[in-house]
């Protein structure tokens, strides 16, 4: 295989670039980006006045040029308070655009794998967003005054005649219609050879590392022109590789750890004060296979999407195809839980290979507890399992259930046999819909799920059974 050559299995290749392909909540939850395949970025604010309805949920389209397609859960007027939880367009930008590499003879394409808010200082909100090579961090912020009054500018901004200036005056900041500024303030690109697949700010907010097939870069945020290999699993001879890095991510709390997952369903825990090189890593997570289990498709689906840390830095959430994992970080041997998310995929694995769907890529969220684990499935449905409980729910991502103060109702897939009124066949389901990226608020119960290109905002009801 050449350098050059991407190791992620053929995809079916989408053709509009409306399909939104990363969310991303901000550390307060006041702001929510999403990423497109257009290489576009929209940002969604939650609006300040709010007052508190049940289920609220929201449907909003990412299309940039469009209104916010909202449900009417407003009134007439404008000074109305708007419900908890209902997100307005607040700012869009093109990100990045398409690309041709004439060295290697590849197109680059625009689509935005990651994005990655950073912990904001001032006044203004900051972001790093990426497609397969680049790196771009973006600057977001608010003008809502200008200058009036120059000495030696007129209205229009052009210099005066100097000999027409007779008095000083002090300028003065008048109101104006707000307006929000998006800048790009650094580019970090050549830092991979294959497709970056992850970036994560580490938790010293100085430094970010990004992921690709092979290695991991450690970034500095000031520094565009270099950037530190801390992990490398390519071999000497390509013939000889046996796993791609599928995602990482750093601690929330440690800046010296961070942890990557493979193509094998292993997870390995680094600490970067061993070593400058984390080849070699601190511990390794892995499930023993059940050889009664062994089968074909085996290895593609142990292949693990994604991996996030808890909240509270204890545990660790991976999705692989067909279940969902928490790990303890004081135990390597197994996981401590285990969901199982479409069990009832096991029997169609077959037709789901031969469709590309098995190479589909899944995320996993936590709630702001830790209690509570959501990721997506197919039919536009996805899956939520309390920890404490031990209960779970299908629930379904619709034009029908994003209805001013709709409540979902729970759906079920039956396999066999007798089927209730409102349950689904697993030869019905629909898996060119597909739910593989999903957020939770920080802090509230308020997740959002994109569906193609379409963006959900679900709002939990008040004292519901599910966190």
């Amino acid at each position: 295989m050449r350098e050059a050559d991407t190791l992620r299995p053929p995809q079916l290749m989408e053709v509009s670039a409306d399909i939104i392909s990363t969310v991303e909540f901000n550390h307060t939850g006041e702001l929510l980006a999403t990423g497109d395949k257009g290489g576009r970025v929209v940002i969604f604010q939650r609006e300040p006045e709010m007052r508190k309805l049940r289920g609220v949920t929201q449907l909003v389209n990412s299309r940039p040029g469009m209104e916010a397609r909202l449900p009417d859960t407003r009134t007439a007027s404008k000074n109305a308070p708007h419900s908890q939880g209902e997100y307005d367009v607040y700012s869009t930008f093109q990100s990045h655009e398409p690309e041709f590499d004439y060295l290697k003879s590849l197109e680059i394409e625009e689509k935005i794998n990651k994005i990655k808010w950073l912990p904001q200082q001032n006044a203004a909100h900051s972001l790093l967003s990426t497609n397969d090579k680049t790196i771009k961090l973006w600057k977001i912020t608010e003008r809502d005054k200008r200058p009036e009054g120059y000495n030696l500018k007129d209205e229009e901004g052009k210099l005066k005649d100097l000999s027409t200036v007779t008095s000083l005056q002090v300028p003065v900041l008048k109101p104006m219609d707000l307006m929000v500024e998006v800048s790009p303030r650094r580019i970090f690109a050549n830092g991979h050879t294959y497709h970056i697949n992850s970036i994560s700010v580490n938790s010293d907010c100085e430094t970010y590392m990004s992921a690709d097939d092979l290695r991991i870069n450690l970034w500095h945020l000031a520094i565009t022109d270099r950037s530190f290999n801390i992990v490398d699993i390519k071999p000497a001879n390509m013939e000889d590789l046996t796993e791609v890095i599928t995602a990482s991510e750093f601690h929330p709390h440690h800046c010296n750890l961070f942890v990557y997952s493979s193509s094998k369903g292993s997870l390995r825990l680094c600490d970067m004060r061993a070593a400058a090189l984390c080849d070699k890593h601190s511990k390794l997570f892995e499930e023993p296979e059940d050889p009664s289990n062994r089968s074909f498709f085996s290895e593609i689906i142990s292949s693990v999407s994604d991996v996030k840390f808890s909240h509270s830095g204890r545990y660790m959430l991976t999705r692989d195809y067909l279940t969902v994992k928490v790990w303890d970080l004081n135990m390597e041997a197994r996981p401590i839980e285990t969901y199982q998310v479409h069990d009832y995929l096991r029997s169609k694995l077959c037709s789901l290979y031969e469709n590309d769907c098995i190479f589909d890529k899944f995320e996993c969220a936590w709630n702001g507890s830790d209690s509570v684990i959501m990721t997506g499935a197919y039919n536009n449905f996805f899956r939520m399992f309390d920890r404490n409980t031990k209960r779970d729910v299908t629930l379904e991502a619709s034009r029908e259930s994003s209805k001013p103060r709709a409540v979902l109702k729970p759906r079920r897939v039956c396999v066999g046999g007798k089927r209730r009124r409102d349950d689904i066949s697993v030869d019905s389901l629909d898996f060119t819909k597909k739910i593989l990226h999903t957020a939770w608020h920080p802090a509230e119960n308020i997740i959002a799920i994109a569906a193609t290109n379409n963006l959900y905002i679900f709002q939990d009801k008040v004292n519901s059974e599910m966190h």
